[in-house]
């Protein structure tokens, strides 16, 4: 950060802030130029609300001490991080990033920690977890002002660990900045944001950012994957996973079926069994980053293997719903063409019967994967069903075309995601397997103008079994 001018000398700074409605007398507050507006058409709001001096990127001559710096946003993360003591320099702090598997390894690996008798906060893309407390969650990962504070609240609330989701926005928007981890763990890489990163190896570079310019000591990495390969190949000594090939950490003779999936782990210091209640093969990849980060952090390898037996069931994620019905549903946050293509595998690993999708892709984002998922859904599952997802400000008509253009076959379309979640149940025989994907553990359908309605797939789908009566 730039040096502070001499106007600002002895000036006492009581709060950070980048945004207007919670500048406090005393918050030196951040001109951060955004995607739509600029912060430093702010400034005179946050002065008028109380904020002493501004950090900014050019000169806008308020009265008031500028801090001026090449780049608002990356000033923040160093800020906040000092103004809050530097907490994660006192936590045992994992991040967890990947397209897909952030979640689910994340939980894992608090399960293991608080395991191992360490309180440990969680930030998600589900819920967060602050000193025992839940909190909502507004971002996967929070700005750099927000994520410094909580960690400072962290601490202040008694845990010593955490474990976090690290966001490719996150990288690189610089919120992930003056962070220090004990462990950063790279789940797997494939098509998605492709609306907020231009190419594959700009999203790539994001990702990367965690393992060869953060301050992390030790990266675990998924060499399964080919970007996972291409990355642990940068490294000096990688901590690596695997299943397929040879690793610090791999998986053998791996076995899934609806009761979970058992294995055994195979790692420098000996063989270690494991078995989970989470299912799918996808899933043994989590559960390996998740073991292989906690070993790293010096967790024992009989101590992860416990908790990881005991994991609960992370919401909306190949979370099975059960009504006493005669086949399985699963609710996946699939939104991906590869984490599609997992679950509808995983799914038809768990049945001689059918596989049934109800799917859609969101509005405003990456519209190549539309016909990607079609082409996926159409060949790994028996039945499906288009439907919507979050449409935004798109037509949910015109998403669901784009998709039922790469399905290349008779698919079913129903714009109505209530509809379309009873249509396949209603469907469903003994023994099938209905998945329905997208939108996992989301409470809410994003319509228009930042239209939201309640909607939950797991209620919508307990609603469904009861409303057809097949118990």
């Amino acid at each position: 950060m730039a040096q502070a001018p001499a106007s600002a000398a002895g000036l006492e700074i009581t709060n950070l802030a980048y945004a207007t409605d919670v500048v406090t007398p005393g918050t030196l507050f951040f001109c951060v130029p955004g995607f739509t507006r600029d912060g430093h058409e702010f400034a005179p709001e946050a002065i008028a609300n109380g904020a002493v001096a501004l950090v900014v990127q050019r000169p806008v001559n308020l009265g008031v001490p500028e801090i001026l710096v090449k780049d608002v946003r990356a000033a923040m993360a160093p800020a906040a991080a000092s103004f809050f003591g530097d907490p994660t320099a006192q936590l045992a702090l994992a991040g967890v990033t990947g397209t897909n598997g952030k979640t689910t390894t994340a939980f894992l690996v608090r399960a293991i920690f608080e395991a191992d008798g360490r309180p440990t906060g969680l930030l998600g893309t589900v819920k967060s977890v602050i000193g025992g407390a839940e909190r909502e969650v507004v971002r996967t990962t929070p700005e750099a002002i927000d994520l410094q504070r909580m960690f400072r609240e962290m601490v202040d609330g008694g845990d010593v660990a955490c474990s976090m989701e690290v966001s490719s926005h996150a990288l690189a928007l610089h919120r992930a900045d003056a962070i220090h981890f004990d462990a950063a763990i790279f789940t797997n890489l494939t098509q998605d944001h492709l609306d907020f990163h231009a190419t594959m190896e700009e999203y790539f570079n994001a990702k990367r950012r965690l393992f060869v310019e953060a301050d992390t000591h030790a990266a675990v990495v998924n060499v399964d994957d080919r970007y996972g390969a291409r990355l642990a190949a940068e490294l000096n000594e990688p901590i690596t996973f695997a299943i397929e090939r040879d690793a610090t950490y791999r998986a053998l003779d791996v076995e899934t079926d609806l009761l979970g999936c058992r294995f055994t782990v195979r790692a420098p210091d000996g063989e270690t069994p494991l078995s989970s209640p989470l299912r799918g093969r996808f899933n043994v990849y989590n559960l390996l980053g998740a073991f292989a980060a906690a070993r790293a952090i010096g967790v024992p390898a009989q101590t992860c293997a416990v908790a990881l037996g005991q994991a609960d069931q992370v919401p909306g994620r190949f979370q099975q719903v059960d009504e006493g019905q005669q086949f399985a549903v699963i609710v996946d946050y699939a939104h991906t063409p590869d984490s599609l293509e997992n679950v509808l595998r995983a799914a038809r690993e768990l049945t001689d019967g059918r596989v049934l999708v109800v799917f859609g892709c969101g509005g405003d984002r990456d519209r190549g994967k539309r016909p990607l998922m079609g082409e996926i859904a159409a060949r790994l599952a028996d039945r499906v069903v288009v439907t919507s997802d979050n449409p935004r400000s798109e037509q949910p008509e015109a998403i669901i075309a784009e998709i039922a253009e790469g399905a290349g076959s008779a698919v079913d379309c129903n714009v109505d995601r209530r509809a379309a979640i009873s249509q396949a149940i209603a469907a469903a025989r003994p023994g099938d397997v209905v998945v329905i994907a997208g939108k996992g553990h989301e409470q809410g359908q994003e319509f228009e103008a930042g239209r939201k309605i309640p909607f939950d797939d797991v209620t919508v789908a307990r609603e469904a079994l009861h409303a057809t009566a097949v118990h």
